[in-house]
């Protein structure tokens, strides 16, 4: 059995408050997650004992802080069976969402479609109707059925030649079901279209197998996970991170530029990370 008042005791929140005279209960996960005390005490330790920046600097305390990033990128690869060199760090999922679909904007073309659904959350089909506007592309929608939910059937009769993108979360935020994304993604690819996936509502509460779904890209927050607020992740195949345009540039996504107006970026995944991060919260 899960013992319950023993789990509570590891989430200051829940220690003494109470709500409208009642010991507080949470809900709303979805939302946001309380943070448990061991990754508040990993952001106090760094800026007590760290507090220097990442990749900035070749002396020993700033060596320490490239260990620890570093570490985070290696765990953050293992949680969803994907590569390091695959693990982007941004300030959240839909920082991730927005980056895809500017860097990945490049490939399409008048009339190409981007297919999703109407139960979408906003972050992930937002930006892709901005691309769309700008491209001249083509947004569709597959059909819920009588549950409001996406089946194999319906999304394979939606899916033509002219599907270039598919976005959709694996676990809706507002039904909580589960999408079949890897028969999704077979479906997908055998159309030519790359899949999208946000797993901001299913990390926390499924095992992701990235390798395994054959998702091309995948978007994930920290703070719906327990961890802090202004982190995420952003995982993409390496082959086509390399392909993409970051959507901001400057301090650390350069390898070198001049006057003249030539820029050598870094390759996936520092050239998506630019200027300092939240390193804090990275290592929380």
């Amino acid at each position: 059995m899960i013992d319950v008042n023993r789990i509570r005791k590891d989430f200051p929140m829940l220690q003494g408050r109470k709500m409208q005279g009642h010991d507080l209960i949470y809900f709303d996960n979805a939302a946001t997650t309380f943070k448990p005390q061991s990754v508040i005490d990993a952001v106090t330790y760094y800026y007590t004992n760290l507090s220097t920046n990442a990749h900035r600097g070749d002396y020993e305390l700033s060596f320490y802080v490239d260990q620890a990033y570093d570490a985070c990128r290696k765990a953050a690869a293992k949680f969803i069976n994907a590569e390091e060199k695959e693990i982007v760090f941004t300030s959240g999922a839909s920082s991730s969402l927005n980056q895809i679909a500017y860097g990945y904007s490049k490939f399409l073309n008048k009339g190409d479609v981007i297919l999703t659904c109407e139960a979408e959350h906003a972050s992930s089909v937002l930006p892709w109707m901005k691309i769309a506007e700008e491209k001249g592309c083509k947004i569709e929608y597959v059909p819920l059925n009588d549950e409001g939910r996406v089946t194999v059937e319906n999304f394979k009769s939606s899916c033509h030649d002219k599907v270039k993108v598919v976005a959709l979360a694996q676990v809706t935020n507002v039904l909580g079901y589960e999408l079949p994304m890897k028969e999704i993604c077979k479906i997908a690819h055998e159309v030519g279209a790359v899949v999208t996936m946000d797993i901001a509502q299913s990390a926390p509460h499924i095992k992701v197998d990235v390798k395994d779904i054959d998702c091309d890209f995948a978007s994930f927050s920290a703070h719906k996970m327990c961890g802090p607020t202004g982190v995420g992740v952003m995982y993409g195949k390496y082959d086509l991170l390399q392909k993409m345009d970051p959507f901001n540039l400057g301090g650390g996504s350069n390898a070198r530029f001049d006057m003249c107006g030539n820029i050598l970026l870094k390759e996936a995944p520092y050239k998506f990370e630019t200027g300092t991060p939240a390193i804090e919260a990275v290592l929380g």
